[in-house]
């Protein structure tokens, strides 16, 4: 993984990851401020921005394909090894740096210091580490220098002299030029001794009006105390350094005591520095990866995705088929005919299924068309119904019962076949042989009232609220062919009707599924 002993570093083998970002994660990683890395569980890079290069010196795509290893300083070369090893194996999001010396090893040997924050991710079954690269080296100055300034400060206060008074102004000339932060000073009661820097003037703040005043008083009441806690850590002794949210800014705060000429912690040394624009940047990352993601399951999944759908259309036209071998007699001529007509209503169902399959983004966009036209509702279910039956696994009946009178509707026939179809198959997936799938309806007002029930393996409760979602199985599925995405198209299909639905289910006793769809829609 890390590079041989002389030389430039070992380069190895490395299979591309598809990771091609959108436009807007293009932008964001080719021109985001921090360096950012992509490693493989050998520790092999599989991705780097370019100000990664930048940073190590190399030139653009030269780091892809090196171990990690060869960005580190050669004498802890085995303990990284051993860290990113254990971290592969327990993966968590966690930053490295602060309050470390972290150094990083450029092309040319020279050495840096950085910080690295982690996060874990899994792209088709592969897991990933990004790392997020920061140069600290002028941070690290700068507070080499305030430390420095801090001491020197100290001692002219013993001896009260004029230099008290230069160094207060050096001290403030570069805390109001602090960018995207304060620095202040806090005595025991968290009040401002010294505040400076340019977020007072994105706040439209004076710096000498809150001499005086409670820094706690100027923060939100939940995180009051969480900030009080930490910043009393540093008055016993203790370099503190945390991230917490505030009026929707993100900030890293630091801080550290100021002994006084006994040498006792009165004040502390606060700096704090805006990071939300470097927070946002890392959430448009991951929202990117993660719907580049998204967009590579669903084209790996369209395959099983049109075998569960098609099951039904295809099991119907083979049946049909075997049947017509049987009606070569004159007087089978309206039966030869009825089989017929199934087979070319099933294979215009399977070009429909399809064109849903390809228009999937459509339908989720809402910009599907509904094309609706008048049906008779009982005998066009009984149909359906006959159909499924002829389809359905041996020892299994579906049975249809319609209550009250029977009314014609106006709908997108294909469509509504289509969520009955899915319904029906699955409940009859789902349920045991010789358990009977029920299909109930009615009429109320100007609305039709649909259940589809079984008694099958049911739906776990703590998992029922997702059963919507785009390629989401229950737990006690997961041995069943399925993709996760047939009730999510089913849902789709319902709200373009304008309808509703909603479902109960117990676990070992079966689920029951309620359509409501409007019989006469405005529109």
């Amino acid at each position: 993984m890390a590079g041989g002993a002389t030389g430039q570093p070992k380069r190895m083998s490395v299979n591309p990851i598809p990771l091609n970002l959108n436009s807007i994660g293009e932008i964001l990683f080719d021109t985001a401020a921090e360096g950012l890395l992509i490693v493989d569980h050998r520790g092999v890079i599989q991705l780097a921005n370019p100000r990664s290069c930048e940073l190590f010196g190399y030139q653009r795509g030269e780091l892809v394909g090196l171990g990690v290893e060869a960005l580190v300083p050669k004498r802890i070369v085995h303990k990284h090894r051993d860290y990113r090893k254990t971290y592969h194996a327990h993966p968590t999001k966690r930053s490295m740096g602060q309050g470390l010396d972290l150094l990083a090893v450029r092309k040319d040997g020279s050495q840096f210091p950085v910080e690295i924050s982690l996060n874990h991710f899994q792209v088709d079954e592969k897991k990933l580490v990004m790392a997020l690269v920061t140069d600290i080296t002028q941070r690290k100055q700068a507070t080499d220098d305030l430390q420095r300034l801090n001491q020197k400060l100290e001692e002219r206060v013993k001896a009260r002299t004029r230099e008290l008074e230069d160094s207060q102004r050096l001290y403030r000339a570069i805390a109001r030029n602090f960018p995207n932060g304060t620095i202040n000073v806090f005595d025991r009661q968290l009040n401002y001794v010294f505040v400076e820097g340019k977020e007072l003037f994105r706040l439209h703040v004076q710096s000498q009006k809150l001499v005086g005043t409670s820094y706690l008083d100027r923060l939100d009441p939940e995180i009051r105390d969480t900030i009080q806690q930490r910043l009393e850590e540093a008055f016993e002794g203790r370099n503190v350094s945390f991230e917490i949210p505030h009026r929707n800014q993100h900030y890293l705060i630091s801080a550290v005591g100021m002994p006084n000429g006994d040498q006792q912690l009165d004040r502390i040394l606060v700096v704090e520095q805006n990071i939300s624009q470097q927070k946002k940047a890392e959430s448009d990352i991951r929202q990117a990866l993660h719907k580049e993601k998204e967009l590579n399951e669903l084209k790996s999944r369209f395959v099983s995705m049109a075998s569960h759908e098609f099951r039904t259309p295809l099991s119907t036209i083979l049946s049909s088929t075997s049947l017509l071998s049987r009606y070569n007699d004159p007087k089978f001529a309206e039966r030869r005919e009825k089989h017929q007509t199934r087979i070319r209503n099933a294979v215009h169902n399977l070009t429909n299924i399809l064109n849903d399959f390809l228009s999937l983004e459509k339908l989720e966009k809402g910009i599907v068309e509904v094309q609706r036209s008048t049906v008779e509702w009982v005998p066009w279910c009984k149909d359906l119904v006959e159909e499924m039956q002829e389809s359905a696994p041996e020892g299994q009946e579906v049975t249809f019962y319609h209550e009250g009178a029977p009314v014609s509707l106006v709908i997108d026939v294909h469509v509504l076949r289509n969520i009955l179809l899915n319904l029906l198959s699955n409940a009859l997936k789902y349920s045991p042989k010789r358990q009977a799938v029920k299909l109930r309806s009615r009429f109320e007002g100007e609305t039709l009232l649909i259940e589809v029930q079984d008694q099958g393996i049911g739906i776990p409760k703590a998992e029922q609220e997702h059963l919507f979602e785009r390629f989401f199985r229950a737990r006690n599925v997961t041995n069943m062919e399925g993709t996760g995405l047939g009730l999510n198209i089913v849902k789709g299909y319902i709200d373009l009707l304008g309808g509703s639905i909603h479902f109960e289910s117990e676990e070992a006793k079966g689920t029951t599924f309620f359509v409501s769809l409007p019989i006469h829609p405005r529109t």
